[in-house]
């Protein structure tokens, strides 16, 4: 599926110490394997209390997570939408990753000095959406100059529905919005898709505190709350000193002991892995088997056969029919053949929508 979150920030916010987190196979429940495609690649498991509770009924061989990618961007700096620093492969990474995860300083330390000299969280937003503003109001502009002909010649109906979602981008792009602000209709959204712009993705908030600020927040919290409110965007508190510090501890209880003095359940990393997951609108269904218990990565809104896909090809191609089995019923019943003695394992044909959680087997024929 290789759907990819990217993480941004400006230089001293915690960025890099949040993707070393990340990066670290020490995590707070089960151990998050993780594996460099390139340098700033992390392919990091999704944490699933789900998989745990269906290897306790089920005793398999082997569990087989899900995962998702997470990249760290660098290289931003004022000016990087004209090109400079590293700003055109900044651009271009941010271009092919599919959400934004986008970490904003929000804790004093004098010795961690500031880029701008003074911690502003809203400010430093404001650097990075700026950035990508302009360089989407580039973008924007010419295809309104390419769609305007298409529109008046009348040769390509589909141009002046375009032009219209086109004009509607520049005038928030103008008034310092992102594209993600204008509100489109489902079909205008499958037509504004194919413009890859920068500030249409889905993105994610994510305040570095310090320990003290870690569940309840701080002013500067506050103050991102306010400035993102028109973006429909979720805001994740975390404080990656802390999440550095959690790692180092060797065993799972002495984790579990630090995050309890802190009044917390579990790490933010989890948090934030799961929250990553959610960003991709991406959901979970499981094989569950003797052999192998599994968890399968789908888009939201898939039909059984796209799901079935997602296992192999030739899955979707002959596709038959699914059997499902609820999950919340499996674990009450505890197994799959109790399930079937109750009638809850139901037969699926190639319109069923999957939903998060359904444990499938497909029957195909190739």
């Amino acid at each position: 599926m290789a759907l990819q979150c990217g993480i941004v920030g400006l230089p001293n916010v915690g960025k890099s110490t949040l993707f070393n987190c990340l990066s670290n196979a020490k995590a707070q429940s089960a151990n998050f394997p993780f594996c460099t495609i390139e340098p700033n690649v992390g392919v990091i498991t999704v944490p699933d209390k789900r998989l745990e509770v269906l290897e306790q009924l089920v005793h398999p061989e082997r569990v087989v997570p899900t995962n998702v990618e997470i990249v760290d961007i660098a290289g931003l700096v004022k000016g990087a939408s004209r090109g400079e620093g590293l700003g055109n492969k900044f651009l271009a990474n941010i271009r092919e990753t599919d959400a934004i995860i986008h970490v904003l300083r929000c804790f004093d330390n004098e010795n961690i000095t500031h880029v701008d000299g003074s911690v502003d969280p809203v400010r430093d937003k404001e650097v990075i959406d700026l950035e990508l503003q302009l360089k989407d109001l580039e973008t924007v502009e010419q295809r309104i100059q390419k769609c305007e002909k298409q529109a008046i010649s009348g040769k390509d109906p589909e141009a002046k529905k375009l032009l219209d979602i086109l004009l509607r981008y520049k005038e928030a792009l103008e008034a310092g919005k992102s594209a993600r602000t204008v509100e489109l209709s489902e079909p205008e959204q499958k037509i504004a898709k194919g413009l890859y712009l920068l500030t249409s993705k889905p993105v994610m908030y994510v305040c570095n505190v310090d320990e003290a600020s870690v569940i309840s927040g701080n002013a500067y919290v506050d103050a991102v709350r306010e400035a993102t409110k028109d973006e429909n965007a979720e805001i994740l508190i975390i404080a990656a000193q802390t999440e550095a510090d959690i790692n180092e501890l060797e065993t799972y209880e002495e984790r579990k002991m630090f995050l309890d003095d802190l009044g917390l359940s579990e790490s933010g990393v989890v948090k934030l892995i799961r929250s990553a997951y959610s960003l991709l609108n991406l959901k979970t269904y499981f094989t569950v088997g003797v052999k192998e218990v599994r968890a399968w990565t789908f888009h939201e809104g898939y039909t059984a056969p796209q799901a079935a896909g997602v296992i192999h090809s030739d899955f979707e191609k002959g596709f038959i029919r699914a059997e499902v089995i609820k999950y919340d019923d499996f674990v009450t019943l505890g197994s799959e053949v109790a399930c079937k003695e109750a009638g809850k394992l139901g037969i699926e044909g190639k319109e069923y929508i999957v939903e998060d959680g359904d444990i499938m087997h497909f029957r195909f024929n190739v």
